[in-house]
């Protein structure tokens, strides 16, 4: 049997324990007891909670999941839990029992929730700056050996290959790839070629444009090719095209369904295009393709910087070109528009990509490492800043693009090189309802309607207050004062107990806005332009839902888009992070694509939130009302935003506190249980906003490189 131990919580005179174990065997059960110092039975609450993450790592199913639990015991001097493992006829097989006391539980409670002492008293000895170098460089070394591992790994083996060279797919695509030649290095060229050739598909040609015809290495070595294998085809310039031009000129003779981008000094992995004819087989309706990627070094040898992405998300490809390679589309979409166009050197790919994605039907990712992106001293690969100019070429790009479809948006440079900031410019003035809910806390409801007031520049909302049992003659007066100051300042009475989606379904009722704008008691403004870059997004046609860039007072962050199934249920990414830090390939400081956000801060259309008909008030009256809503946004066919530049202070669960009594973490073990048998399939099959490759365990964005069952957390008995 193994397990983990998630988490102690201490209330009054309780502990709840949460955690999972699992037994050898998928037909074997585990079960759980309470024992005190004398090894009597104690009456607790349990519940078994789904945990099909655990589930697919020991296993590699997700069924007979129910390898979570959920205990709630009185707080004694020494307890014991025991996990009673049966077999399939209900025998005992073996019992487990882990002993802890009063003073080491309310310890680890503690623990929980401060940071690590270590780091505290190696700052004493040290200093901070020492502190942080030693922390940037043990991360950064912890990451590279665990790529290095998981590269050596996940690489196919030579009987994989072999069985893809013997597969017969029913669709066999002729693909022709397409690369610019310009003084090539013969090593370069050499390994590109040679990565070609050992495709394991092999329906395949090599399309080269040689735009440096004096190179006589270069001449003879694409000869030498050429008389090797037939595939290979060789359009000798008179001249040097451009990249642009240069690409156009490999692609005209293509005689493929499909063209594929290969730069001339990067590489692909054997299975490539193996994996892209599988994908078409199974989903014969993708018209363009792309993977992930890493780097190799100028020797070829060393992989490094890998480029784990999401399943297509649009608004993230509207601050960056994170789809780079190793795209393929097919042949009738580049005729269409007319392949590469000049002007955009440096980043000819985001605009032909942006091209493509305009005229084509669907865009498939598959998240294995196809793409080897040398990194040489020429490259934009090592150094994106030794091309300004492809910066600027890549804003024009986005600029075009959004001119293209009528958007009414100026592209600006980003918070980082290589990406960019999209202001929306409003073609209408729409009323915005901002729903509270509130009981008592004046102060944290002042500072948020103050905050609101004082600094948004938009002025066409209004504050509905959705008050809910207060008690303090101060709330009442403070809603006297602020209906006589405030003509948009209104307060609605919901008497029922605290249900945050019922609380929210009722306010709504009374809601005057196009849209609405769900937020908590304890959020503070930041950013004064929040309404109309929240609005930007929310008033386009294919977005249904708008979250924000959450911090808690400490400038750290609470909330920047949620991943859904860590951990089994789903968790806000780049929890814990600081303001400042960018994040996995900048993804804590641009906009994008999630599955869902947060409610204490979520603009929604007034008409979607109705035909939905609002929370879920039945089954997720606390938590997960909000995730449970976002994919039911995304099921009706509409795009969940998370808008990294609006920005706000969150003291989270300040007001209504924490799931730290027996009855809430009941409830909440039940709300677990509802979200997991509702959005299993869409767990199983993984967040298509985050890569398969990254762990469960959180939501940082981390490569899991370890299988659950041989993490160093687990212990075995």
């Amino acid at each position: 049997m193994r397990y983990h131990l998630d988490e102690f919580t201490i209330s009054e005179n309780k502990v709840c324990i949460r955690g999972w174990a699992a037994p050898k065997s998928r037909e074997m059960t585990v079960d759980y007891m309470v024992l005190d110092k004398n090894k009597k039975e104690v009456d607790v609450k349990m519940s078994k909670i789904h945990r099909p993450d655990v589930a697919l790592e020991l296993y590699g199913v997700t069924e007979n999941n129910k390898l979570g639990f959920c205990i709630v015991a009185p707080l004694l001097e020494r307890m014991y839990l025991v996990f009673i493992v049966s077999d399939e006829e209900g025998n005992v097989i073996k019992k487990t029992a882990l002993h802890f006391g009063k003073w080491s539980m309310k310890t680890r409670s503690a623990l929980e929730k401060t940071p690590i002492l270590d780091s505290y008293r190696y700052i004493r000895r040290n200093g901070f700056n020492k502190y942080i170098t030693k922390s940037v460089h043990k991360i950064f070394k912890t990451e590279q050996n665990n790529y290095f591992r998981w590269f050596n790994t996940n690489l196919p083996t030579d009987e994989e290959l072999d069985q893809q060279r013997k597969t017969k797919f029913a669709c066999r695509p002729k693909i022709s790839i397409a690369v610019p030649l310009y003084h090539t290095p013969i090593k370069f060229l050499d390994a590109m070629i040679e990565s070609v050739l050992d495709q394991t598909y092999g329906n395949w040609e090599l399309c080269l444009a040689n735009g440096s015809p004096d190179d006589e290495k270069l001449n003879k070595a694409l000869a030498e090719y050429q008389e090797r294998d037939r595939r290979i085809r060789v359009v000798t310039l008179k001249k040097n095209l451009g990249i642009a031009g240069n690409t156009n000129a490999a692609i005209k003779p293509a005689t493929g369904e499909f063209i594929a981008l290969l730069d001339h000094d990067d590489v692909l992995a054997p299975n490539a295009l193996y994996e892209y004819v599988k994908v078409l087989n199974e989903d014969p309706g993708c018209d363009m393709f792309y993977s992930d990627e890493d780097k190799i070094d100028e020797a070829g040898k060393k992989h490094f910087d890998p480029n784990f992405k999401p399943d297509y998300n649009p608004d993230l490809f509207m601050t960056n070109n994170y789809i780079c390679h190793f795209f393929m589309v097919k042949k009738e979409i580049v005729d269409k528009i007319g392949g590469f166009l000049p002007g955009y050197d440096g980043a000819q790919d985001y605009d032909f990509i942006l091209r493509c994605i305009e005229n084509g039907k669907r865009i498939h990712h598959v998240p294995k490492i196809l793409y080897y992106w040398r990194s040489h001293k020429n490259s934009t690969a090592r150094d994106f800043s030794s091309k300004e100019y492809a910066y600027e070429a890549g804003r024009r790009a986005l600029q075009d693009h959004f001119d293209r479809l009528g958007m009414n948006i100026t592209t600006h440079f980003g918070p980082q090189f290589g990406w960019y900031s999209n202001e929306y410019h409003l073609a209408s003035h729409p009323l915005v309802t901002i729903m509270i809910p509130n009981k008592d806390h004046i102060p944290d409801l002042k500072r948020c309607v103050d905050s609101i007031y004082e600094r948004a520049t938009y002025d066409n909302f209004e504050i509905l207050v959705i008050e809910n049992n207060s008690t303090e003659p101060e709330t009442f007066a403070y809603y006297n004062e602020m209906i006589e100051a405030h003509n948009n300042f209104r307060v609605v009475y919901y008497e029922g107990g605290f249900n945050y989606a019922a609380i929210n379904n009722f306010g709504f009722k009374s809601a005057l806005g196009d849209y609405v704008l769900l937020m908590n008691n304890d959020i503070e403004l930041i950013s004064e332009n929040m309404f109309e870059h929240m609005l930007g997004f929310c008033m386009r046609e294919d977005v249904g839902v708008v979250g924000a860039k959450l911090y808690y007072d400490d400038e750290t962050i609470q909330h920047a888009g949620v991943v859904v199934g860590v951990n089994g249920i789903a968790a806000h990414a780049f929890s814990g992070m600081n303001r400042a830090e960018l994040g996995y390939m900048a993804r804590a400081v641009v906009c994008q694509n999630y599955s869902a956000v947060t409610a204490a801060c979520m603009m929604v259309k007034s008409k979607l939130y109705r035909e939905l008909g609002g929370l879920d008030a039945e089954n997720f009256a606390v938590a997960f009302n909000d995730i449970d809503f976002c994919l039911r946004v995304g099921e009706a066919g509409y795009l969940v935003v998370f808008d990294a530049e609006t920005e706000l202070y969150h003291a989270e669960s300040k007001s209504r506190g924490y799931e730290d009594t027996p009855e809430k973490m009941e409830r909440f073990s039940k709300e677990i249980d509802r979200f997991q048998a509702r959005w299993g399939e869409f767990i199983k099959a993984g967040d298509p906003c985050y890569n398969p490759n990254f762990s469960r365990d959180n939501a940082l964005y981390v490569l899991d490189t370890v299988p659950v069952n041989v993490k160093s957390i687990l212990k075995r008995s």
